[in-house]
């Protein structure tokens, strides 16, 4: 009969993984041999990844932000060779949270190239509920796949920092940081109406800290990189289940889960592995039709139709007068201003407001 860990042998051993500790310290300080150790990741990922698949569903957020994550698998791709395994060489983790929850709603793992973002942005398209403000970096695959998989019932803007020169015009690593010469940020809105002012990819970039410091194979110039593409698979679904479900979020006190309303409370390590190894594979989301957001607070509510075959919404932003207040009287001792032109009305405040494009019946 083969040996089997006890569960709180298994649930030690996790819990040394989920902090950022490598196979061979896990191995020392649980005094578990690394094939049980590698083994055990195998399977508790693979059930990380189910649970995600089948709990992170009709995800209600407002604002998505997504970023990549470099690492590689064996070795760094300018060392790859022609009859290595596709496997091997970088392995990107595409990751798409929500600003507010900070939830990790949707994550892919693999080459940064036109077919993984399809995939992912596909993926995380069937998570949403309501039509999002969604940001990403100047990644240019991210275009294509964001107009294929929301047909318009997005609001899309990027964000490009650029690092090309220093204030001084110097390029090397010790300078790299430094503010340069143009605009440090461009926002470039893609899709709808972004919010370009609060067009941001800060709160994904921070997650890519957080993934770092608690997976041991995204740890930079060391040798505790992944050996195998499976492993490395499991490790980001153990990091990403335990982040959403386990880990109370330093600014929220919560889980992310929580936040979101996933969750009704903080998952022990003890639960995770439980219900990970209990898990079995289940069918990706369908996605559903996207509903607009509500308005905030004392905002006016914005007039929309829903186009046909889940195309999106159409809007229409535009400018009205307000109600004319009273003139000001000029300060003593100044001549008196010149009236403005006829065709505008002499005091007249502008403001944003929405137009409505339907009748009144309609509505």
């Amino acid at each position: 009969m083969a040996h089997v860990l006890p569960l709180a042998k298994r649930v030690e051993v996790v819990a040394h993984l989920v902090e950022g500790a490598g196979i061979r310290p896990t191995s020392r300080l649980t005094d578990v041999s690394k094939p049980a150790i590698l083994s055990l990741l195998l399977r508790v990922g693979d059930g990380c990844a189910a649970l995600h698949n089948r709990l992170v569903r009709d995800v209600d957020c407002r604002t998505v932000q997504v970023d990549e994550i470099w690492s590689y698998v064996q070795k760094k791709q300018a060392r790859v060779q022609l009859g290595d395994s596709p496997e091997v060489g970088e392995a990107y983790v595409f990751v798409g949270m929500a600003s507010t929850s900070k939830i990790v709603i949707s994550y892919r793992i693999g080459k940064r190239d036109e077919e993984n973002t399809r995939a992912f942005i596909a993926d995380l398209r069937s998570r949403l509920v309501t039509m999002p403000q969604l940001y990403s970096d100047g990644w240019q695959p991210y275009i294509a796949a964001v107009g294929d998989s929301f047909a318009g019932a997005v609001d899309y803007a990027q964000v490009v920092k650029n690092y090309r020169a220093g204030s001084r015009g110097r390029r090397d690593d010790d300078h790299r940081y430094e503010p340069p010469r143009d605009p440090f940020i461009t926002r470039t809105p893609v899709f709808g109406v972004p919010d370009v002012k609060r067009a941001s990819t800060s709160h994904v970039e921070r997650q890519n800290l957080t993934i770092r410091m608690h997976i041991r194979c995204f740890t930079r110039l060391c040798n505790g990189f992944s050996k195998r593409f499976p492993h490395h698979k499991a490790a980001v679904a153990l990091h990403m289940a335990f982040y959403n479900f386990c880990r109370p979020h330093e600014a929220l006190r919560v889980t992310p889960a929580m936040e979101a309303g996933i969750a009704d409370r903080v998952w022990s390590i003890e639960e995770l592995v439980t219900l990970a190894l209990a898990e079995s594979p289940a069918d990706p989301p369908k996605p559903k039709a996207l509903r607009l957001p509500e308005a905030p607070a004392g905002a006016p509510t914005a007039p929309a139709r829903a186009l046909p075959n889940g195309r999106g919404f159409l809007r229409l932003v535009g400018t009205a007068s307000a109600a004319p207040v009273a003139p000001t009287p000029p300060a003593a001792g100044r001549p008196e201003p010149e009236p403005p032109p006829p065709s505008e009305p002499p005091t007249a405040s502008r403001r944003m407001v929405q137009l409505s494009l339907f009748p009144a019946d309609d509505q």
